[in-house]
């Protein structure tokens, strides 16, 4: 208008994509991608990691190379397993004609479909999503390697190290701890990385132990699944709950139909599971299996239409042999849960 003033319109701030770039490479969250973009914390990481000139090292998801490079520079060689192949290419570009390149070994595939050299050391930043499976195949590995520094969604490394009356103590503890010392490194803010996360991270480091401990996978698996139904609970309560009292009498029955010589085949074909096996957490954002109705699962001692049953009687006297009746999994050691085990298999019951 005029002898109007000219009114400027304001420029609205441009959205940043929703895809997050380093050196032109997209990361995808829903790939479990978050690269460490925090130097200081890389550094952190190599440091607490204890890496040995002579080491060679396993590399989990290295992505652009930020970690990588410090690994390199701290070990005797680096073998890095990714599965993008854009990040391939990027981490071969990254090293391509430096005297690093002739160090670094790159394996593109799935960590959990492949055949891991001998390393000395694992360190990684890996997607979280595989978190269970992959603890368990490294712990599974022979020849066994002296430790592993991993990133860890917080609330699973919190269960890793988990003691005995802690809130998140839980199966994947016990399991873990089973096969390895496990210790808490540091907290990683989600601010760390690019793109961020929706939750927090911790480092843990891992040591397996050695010797491995002699126990039969499967056997100790379905152990453990059970005592874990309901870890709150009586053991009381939960080995007398009609599905556990079935399945158990039921595998009481079959070794009892079964020659001495059967016997033996069928537990070393058990063991033949591997500790890999131990890995198949769906419980992981959640303590407990079981999420039924105590009143339908349990025997009860005072139901007209059932006579207690021999096989139970066999059952919780050896809970009470030991006093482990009034007992919880919740509160129970490696060591207790290992005595009670071998307290079952010697009154002939087995979980597998």
């Amino acid at each position: 208008m005029a002898g109007g003033k000219i009114k400027k319109e304001k420029q609205k701030p441009t959205r940043a994509p929703s895809n997050h770039y380093q050196g032109g490479i997209s990361f995808h969250k829903s790939k479990g991608q978050h690269i460490l973009k925090n130097p200081l914390l890389v550094d952190t990481i190599v440091q607490k990691s204890g890496i040995k000139s002579t080491d060679v090292i396993l590399e989990i998801g290295p992505g652009t190379g930020n970690l990588t490079k410090k690994l390199l520079e701290a070990g005797k060689m680096v073998i890095a397993v990714e599965l993008d192949p854009r990040m391939v290419l990027e981490l071969q570009r990254r090293f391509q004609g430096t005297p690093l390149s002739n160090r670094l070994k790159v394996i593109q595939g799935d960590v959990l479909k492949t055949d891991l050299p001998y390393f000395d050391i694992c360190v990684a930043n890996i997607p979280y999503q595989i978190s269970s499976p992959l603890t368990f195949k490294l712990l599974n590995h022979q020849p066994s390697f002296r430790c592993a520094i991993i990133m860890f969604q917080r609330e699973f490394a919190m269960r890793l190290v988990a003691q005995p009356g802690d809130a998140l103590y839980c199966r994947l503890s016990v399991n873990t701890q089973l096969y390895a010392r496990v210790f808490h490194l540091l907290k990683v803010g989600k601010n760390n990385f690019r793109p961020p996360p929706k939750v927090d991270s911790s480092v843990v480091r891992i040591e397996p132990r050695k010797p491995r401990p002699q126990v039969n996978p499967k056997e100790w698996d379905g152990f453990i699944r059970i005592c874990f139904i309901r870890k709150n609970k009586t053991l009381g309560s939960i080995f007398r709950m009609k599905n556990v009292l079935s399945l158990l009498e039921k595998n009481y029955k079959t070794l009892q139909a079964l020659q001495p010589s059967q016997i033996g085949s069928s537990e070393g074909n058990d063991a033949g599971m591997g500790i890999s096996g131990l890995g198949d957490y769906k419980e992981d954002q959640s303590m407990d299996l079981y999420d039924g109705t105590d009143d339908e699962m349990e025997v009860e001692d005072g139901d007209a239409d059932a006579e207690v049953s021999e096989f139970k009687e066999k059952v919780l006297a050896v809970l009470k042999e030991k006093n482990f009746y009034e007992k919880r999994s919740s509160k129970l050691s490696q060591e207790e849960f290992l005595y009670l085990l071998s307290l079952f298999n010697v009154a002939g019951i087995h979980f597998s």
